[in-house]
């Protein structure tokens, strides 16, 4: 296994494990949205730190916001980002030209 799959592999853990942080305060009725008062800022940091650049700012912005609404704490956001970055998304391929 290559350094950048266990990146990848590492990355996909803690994704399901910020996940749920967030759908464990959605298990108790009202301390739960006090919590995501803390937690909705301090996923999407973490969303900034584990995607750069601008698609890792748009998923911390929909992080913010599904942490938020109250309601909402059952969506998977850091799984489903894991998905698009490394399932979904291709990587760009380096195009090798021979010359003779």
């Amino acid at each position: 296994m290559t350094l950048h799959n266990t990146n990848k592999y590492k990355k996909l853990a803690l994704s399901i494990l910020f996940d749920a942080m967030g759908y464990a305060s959605f298990l108790v009725p009202v301390l739960g949205e006090f919590f995501d008062l803390f937690w909705a800022p301090a996923s999407s940091w973490l969303m900034t730190k584990m995607y750069k650049g601008k698609k890792g700012k748009i998923a911390a912005a929909v992080t913010f916001v599904e942490e938020i609404l109250p309601g909402l704490d059952v969506i998977p956001t850091f799984t489903i980002m894991w998905f698009y970055t490394y399932v979904i998304t291709s990587p760009n391929e380096e195009t090798i030209i021979e010359v003779k």
